[in-house]
C-alpha cells in the first residue's frame, strides 16, 4: 500500500495515552542544508505570504460591501438633493421672506419660522451626508486598490517560494510525488491567530507534556488537538540539539508503533497505515494549526508544494528516513 492511496483511507484504531513523559526521541540524523534550509525558509514565506493574502482578500470583500452600501445610500441621496436645488432656484431668497410676511398673526409668524428653521436643517443634513457619503467612498475605493496591490504582491512572494523549493528538489536529485492528499479525516479547531490571520512567532516558553523540557504555545495547541482527535501513541516533541525545529520548541515526534517508544525498524502493515492517516490528518489541518512542513515515510509534504516530494534523511536509517515516526513542524 502506497503513501498516496492508504492516505485516502479512515485513522486507525489508537492505542492508550502516552505515559509519563520521557526523554526518549528518534536519532534523525544530521541536517541536509541544501534541503531542510530551504524547506524552513521557503515554507515559513509561503504561509506568512498566503496569510497575507488571504487577509487583504477579506479586506476587499469588506470594502466592497461598504461601497455597495454607500453607492445605495448615494442614490437616494441624490434625488433629495436635486429637489433641494430646485426648490432653491425656484424660490430664491424671496420665497423664505414672503411666506413669513404672509403670516397671518404673531403665532403663524411663529409657526412658520420654526418650519422653515426645520426645513433648512433637514436639507443642511442631506447635504451634509450626501458629501460625506462621498467621502466616505472615495476612501473605501483607495483602500480596496492598496488591498488588491498587496494580494497581488503576495501571491507575487507565494510564487516565487514555490519556485525555489521545487528548485531546490530539483538540485537533490528528488521527484515531485504526483497528486495530492485526499482523506477523509477529523478537522482540527484553529489555532489562535493575530487579527491579520498571521501566526506570530512564539518563544519556547511552555512545558512540554512529553519530555523535560519546552514548547511553544501553537506547539502544545497542536499536539493537544492531534491526541484528541485519536493519534495517541507515543509522542516527544523537544530536544536540546540535533536538527529541524525540535530544540526551538516547534516540532513533535509522533511514533507509529503501539510500544512506548520509536521501534527498531520500518513501519509496516497497521503501523503504516496508521502514520499514513496521522500524516494526512496534518496535511488537511496545516492551515489550521500553523503547519511548516510533515515529513513521513521518506517523503516531505510542505504548503508551498501543496504535495509529497521525496525526502531522505542524512542517516539512510528508520528514524532519519522517517519511516518510523511522523515528523511534525510548526510555524
Amino acid at each position: 500500500m502506497t503513501l498516496l492511496v492508504s492516505l485516502a483511507l479512515a485513522p486507525a484504531a489508537v492505542a492508550a495515552p502516552n505515559p509519563s513523559p520521557t526523554p526518549a526521541a528518534p536519532a534523525e540524523g544530521g541536517k541536509n542544508e541544501l534541503l531542510d534550509d530551504a524547506i524552513e525558509r521557503t515554507s515559513r514565506a509561503f504561509v506568512e505570504a498566503k496569510n497575507a493574502a488571504a487577509d487583504a482578500k477579506k479586506k476587499q470583500d469588506a470594502l466592497g460591501k461598504e461601497l455597495v452600501r454607500l453607492d445605495v445610500r448615494r442614490a437616494a441621496l441624490v434625488p433629495q438633493v436635486a429637489e433641494i436645488a430646485r426648490h432653491n432656484y425656484m424660490n430664491g431668497r424671496l420665497g423664505p421672506v414672503l411666506m413669513m410676511l404672509n403670516s397671518r398673526d404673531s403665532n403663524d409668524f411663529l409657526a412658520r419660522a420654526e418650519t422653515l428653521d426645520m426645513l433648512n436643517s433637514l436639507d443642511n443634513a442631506q447635504l451634509t451626508e450626501l458629501a460625506e457619503n462621498q467621502r466616505r467612498a472615495n476612501e473605501a475605493k483607495a483602500q480596496l486598490d492598496l488591498e488588491v496591490k498587496r494580494e497581488q504582491a503576495q501571491l507575487t512572494v507565494m510564487a516565487k517560494q514555490k519556485a525555489d523549493v521545487e528548485k531546490a528538489f530539483k538540485l537533490a536529485g528528488g521527484k515531485t510525488v504526483n497528486g495530492n492528499v485526499y482523506a477523509n479525516l477529523p478537522t482540527a479547531r484553529q489555532s489562535p491567530r493575530s487579527a491579520d490571520g498571521s501566526f506570530p512567532p512564539q518563544s519556547c516558553n511552555v512545558d512540554d507534556p512529553t519530555t523535560n523540557g519546552c514548547i511553544t504555545a501553537r506547539t502544545l495547541f497542536a499536539l493537544k488537538e492531534t491526541q484528541r482527535l485519536g493519534y495517541k501513541r507515543f509522542v516527544s516533541c523537544h530536544r536540546d540539539g540535533g536538527p529541524f525545529e525540535h530544540p526551538k520548541g516547534r516540532a513533535c515526534d509522533f511514533s507509529v508503533f503501539k510500544t512506548n517508544d520509536f521501534g527498531s525498524g520500518d513501519a509496516q502493515g497497521g503501523d503504516r497505515f496508521y502514520g499514513n492517516n496521522l500524516a494526512a490528518f496534518l496535511v488537511k489541518n496545516a492551515d489550521k494549526l500553523g503547519i511548516l512542513y510533515v515529513i513521513w515515510y521518506r517523503q516531505v509534504w510542505l504548503p508551498s508544494t501543496g504535495n509529497w516530494k521525496p525526502y531522505s534523511g542524512v542517516g539512510g536509517d528508520p528514524s532519519s528516513d522517517h519511516t518510523n515516526h511522523v515528523h511534525l513542524s510548526l510555524l
